[in-house]
């Protein structure tokens, strides 16, 4: 099981946040990267800069034989080929995609300029990953601490629990 977290912030000339979304996961299924499952839509605020446009997220239950190492290039050129720019960390973007948990392992890797750690080292603080993830796999548990979802949204701050919202695409 692979767990993937896809967001968006801006439009992008193929639409909306919702629809950036849905393109993605569409273009992960070219690559033989198969959907099981995923969550409904939620929308939270920019993190840090809560100025920014909120997020649309999702959690996807994903299934492949790439690698870690391939699977984060087939991600970046989703992310890319849906006009993704990065230049600061953290700005609003029009897609973002992160393996969350990829089979339960840990690892560690470098891809381009860029490090990812998985399972992704911020998903313990972040309710736009937990809240769907218990949507879609109630009985996960974190690969590292082995703590359940529910626990890991129990110690959420109760701002976090309170600004996320699930939403309809519109």
């Amino acid at each position: 099981m692979i767990l993937l977290g896809l967001g968006s912030n801006l439009p992008s000339s193929f639409g909306d946040r919702f629809q950036n979304i849905e393109i993605a996961v569409s273009a992960l299924e070219k690559y033989k990267i198969k959907l099981k499952s995923k969550s409904s839509f939620y929308e939270s605020p920019s993190y840090p800069n809560e100025k920014n446009p909120k997020f649309i997220n999702i959690i996807a239950e994903m299934e492949t034989d790439l690698p870690p190492i391939d699977l984060a290039s087939v991600l970046i050129f989703i992310e890319e080929s849906l006009e993704r720019k990065r230049k600061k960390k953290n700005d609003p973007r029009t897609c973002d995609i992160d393996i969350i948990d990829y089979k339960g392992q840990i690892i560690n890797f470098k891809y381009k300029d860029l490090e990812f750690k998985v399972p992704h080292i911020q998903l313990i603080n972040r309710n736009f990953v937990l809240y769907p993830i218990k949507e879609i796999l109630p009985h996960w548990k974190h690969p590292e601490t082995k703590e359940s979802i529910s626990v890991l949204i129990d110690k959420l701050p109760k701002e976090d629990k309170n600004s996320i919202l699930k939403v309809n695409k519109s």
